[in-house]
C-alpha cells in the first residue's frame, strides 16, 4: 500500500464531507451521549479500580448480543441481559477486590467463548458478527438512538442520585461503612448502572473498544483534575471529544471509526499524563 492509498483512505471523502456528515447525524449524537455518560461513570470505575470489571461485563454483553443474533431476538436486549447478569454477579460475589478480580477472570473467557460459539453457529451476514466486536456507530438508526438516549438518561439520573454516597464509598469504603452508608447496596446499584452503560456501548462501539470511552477519559482527567468537581467535568469532556472527534475524522475517508476514537482517547491520556507529571515536578521543586 502506497502513501497515496493511505491518504485516500483517510481523506478520500473530503469532497463530499457535508453530505456524508448529514447521513451520520445520529452517530454524532450517539457518540456525544456515550462520551458524556461514559466519562462520568468512568470516574467511579477508575476510583474503584474496576477497569477489569468493564472488560468482564463487555464479554458477557457480547455473549448476550451474539445469542440474540443467533436466535433472532433483539440484539440490544440480549446485550443488556448479558451485561446485567455479569454486573449483578460481580456486585454480589465480588465484595473484595481479590474476589472481584477472580470472578471477572472466570467470567471473561466464559463470555468470550459463548459469544464465539454463538457467532460460529450464526449463518447471517458476516457484517453483523463483526459489528458486535467493533460496533456500528456509523449506522445508528433512530430506534437505536432512542434506546441509547433513554438508557443513558436513566443511568445519568440514577448516578446523580447516588453520587455522594458512591463517591464516599469509592474513596474510603471503611469510613463510609462506619458512617452508615449502605455500601453493599450502593456498590450493587453502581454495578447495574455500569452494566447498562456497557451494554449500549458494546452495541455502538463494540466489545473490544468499551474501555476507550469508559476508562481512558476518566483516567486522563484524574491526572490533571485538581478538585472533585473538575474531575467529572473533564472526564465527560474528554469522552465527548474522543467519540465525536473520532466520528468527524472518520467520515472524511473510508477507515473505520474505532481507530480514531481509541487514538484520540489515548492521545488525550498521554497529554494529561505529561501535564500531570510536569505539575508534580514543579510542586516538588517548590516544596
Amino acid at each position: 500500500m502506497s502513501w497515496s492509498d493511505i491518504a485516500n483512505a483517510m481523506f478520500g471523502g473530503i469532497g463530499e464531507y457535508g453530505a456524508i456528515l448529514g447521513l451520520v447525524a445520529n452517530s454524532v449524537w450517539a457518540g456525544a451521549v456515550l462520551g458524556l455518560v461514559g466519562g462520568l461513570i468512568g470516574v467511579f470505575v477508575v476510583q474503584r479500580d474496576m477497569a477489569f470489571a468493564v472488560h468482564g461485563i463487555s464479554e458477557l454483553s457480547f455473549a448476550g448480543a451474539a445469542a440474540a443474533l443467533l436466535f433472532g431476538f433483539d440484539v440490544v436486549t440480549g446485550s443488556i441481559l448479558g451485561s446485567l447478569i455479569a454486573a449483578v454477579m460481580i456486585g454480589l460475589l465480588g465484595s473484595r477486590a481479590r474476589e472481584r478480580n477472580s470472578i471477572i477472570g472466570v467470567l471473561m473467557p466464559f463470555g468470550l467463548g459463548l459469544g464465539i460459539l454463538f457467532l460460529s453457529l450464526y449463518n447471517g451476514r458476516s457484517a453483523n458478527r463483526f459489528s458486535l466486536l467493533t460496533g456500528q456507530i456509523v449506522s445508528v438508526q433512530n430506534a437505536q438512538l432512542g434506546w441509547l438516549v433513554g438508557i443513558c438518561a436513566v443511568v445519568l439520573i440514577a448516578l446523580l442520585l447516588i453520587w455522594r454516597p458512591l463517591r464516599f464509598d469509592s474513596l474510603d469504603p471503611q469510613s463510609a461503612a462506619a458512617r452508615g452508608v449502605p455500601t453493599r447496596t450502593v456498590s450493587l446499584v453502581f454495578m447495574v448502572l455500569l452494566g447498562l452503560v456497557v451494554a449500549v456501548a458494546v452495541h455502538i462501539i463494540g466489545a473490544l473498544l468499551v474501555l476507550a470511552l469508559l476508562v481512558t477519559p476518566a483516567a486522563a482527567a484524574s491526572r490533571v483534575a485538581t478538585g472533585p468537581l473538575l474531575l467529572p467535568v473533564l472526564a465527560a469532556v474528554f469522552g465527548v471529544v474522543s467519540a465525536v472527534g473520532g466520528i468527524l475524522l472518520a467520515v472524511a475517508g473510508t477507515l473505520p471509526v474505532s481507530p480514531y476514537i481509541t487514538t484520540i482517547s489515548f492521545v488525550i491520556y498521554l497529554v494529561c499524563r505529561a501535564v500531570g507529571a510536569r505539575r508534580d515536578r514543579v510542586a516538588r521543586s517548590l516544596a
